[in-house]
């Protein structure tokens, strides 16, 4: 099986920045929003914007990991915030990336369960095979791939990339 790198370091951290901004011009009006990024690597790029966020924006960034069980999604989903901090507030949703769509439905159904003042999507990868009605409001990268071919991102020590085998 091959790799090939369809997004660097740099690039990574230039579609975090990006996606950042666009979130910003999103959420301007707003005091504090929800970064709620779906565990483990949907996590750690909401970290990352959360870091730019923190350079660009006067609101308060509040960062939430989202466990859910990806081969099983009807478990219960559980989050490292209680629901009462994120009733009422704007919420972006965040994973790595976006397959057939059904990690990030179940995510947002989740969010819908308590009322919410505004709510958007994001993910780095966007693949363009979807099972689910499901879309990324803010994307870095959307690839049409086969259905054979799937997308990792590597988030590790001094090494990150995604890649496409």
């Amino acid at each position: 099986m091959t790799k090939n790198i369809i997004l660097t370091k740099e690039e990574i951290q230039h579609k975090s920045k990006r996606i950042a901004y666009q979130i910003y011009e999103t959420f301007v009006e707003e005091d504090e929003i929800v970064l709620a990024g779906i565990a483990n690597n949907g996590f750690i790029f909401a970290q990352k914007i959360a870091e730019q966020l923190a350079e660009i924006a006067d609101f308060k960034v509040v960062l939430c990991e989202v466990k859910i069980d990806k081969q099983n999604p009807l478990v219960p989903i559980s989050t490292s915030i209680p629901a009462s901090q994120y009733q009422n507030k704007s919420v972006v949703l965040i994973d790595d990336v976006l397959n057939s769509g059904t990690t990030l439905i179940y995510g947002v159904k989740h969010f819908l369960e308590v009322p919410l003042k505004k709510f958007k999507t994001a993910v780095l990868v966007d693949r363009n095979h979807k099972k689910y009605p499901v879309k990324a409001d803010f994307k870095g990268l959307s690839l049409s791939t086969s259905l054979l071919e799937h997308i990792q991102v590597v988030f590790e020590d001094g090494a990150e990339y995604a890649y496409l085998c």
